[in-house]
């Protein structure tokens, strides 16, 4: 069985099957932060969405980061750091990308395990 949470007509925020949970891409709602302030808005978000399904951020099982430019990934990293559990760090991926909005600087894809 899917388990689908914040379902709009084009996509859902999070899935969960077979004791996995797939975030969406998380993105920041406030384009006007800098990278540290859209970094630490995502994972809220995705603090949020793991408390959600029943789970949290020492059960991710991989998290793909993408940023628009990679002069953000020393600020990007300060808040990751300080949010990641030590001992509990997940794989991870991080690239720059054209993200589908100008003012978004992160997005965050999470797979988490319950």
């Amino acid at each position: 069985m899917v388990q689908r949470f914040h379902v709009g007509p084009r996509l859902s925020e999070m899935a969960v099957h077979n004791g996995t949970v797939y975030l969406a891409g998380q993105v920041p709602e406030d384009g006007t932060k800098d990278i540290r302030g859209q970094t630490a808005e995502v994972l809220g978000m995705i603090d949020r969405l793991l408390a959600e399904a029943g789970t949290d951020k020492r059960k991710i099982l991989m998290a793909q980061i993408f940023l628009a430019d990679l002069a953000d990934f020393p600020g990007m990293n300060e808040v990751w750091d300080a949010w990641v559990p030590q001992g509990h760090t997940p794989p991870r991926a991080t690239v720059q990308a054209q993200l589908a909005r100008p003012q978004w600087r992160i997005e965050v894809v999470v797979t988490a395990g319950l």
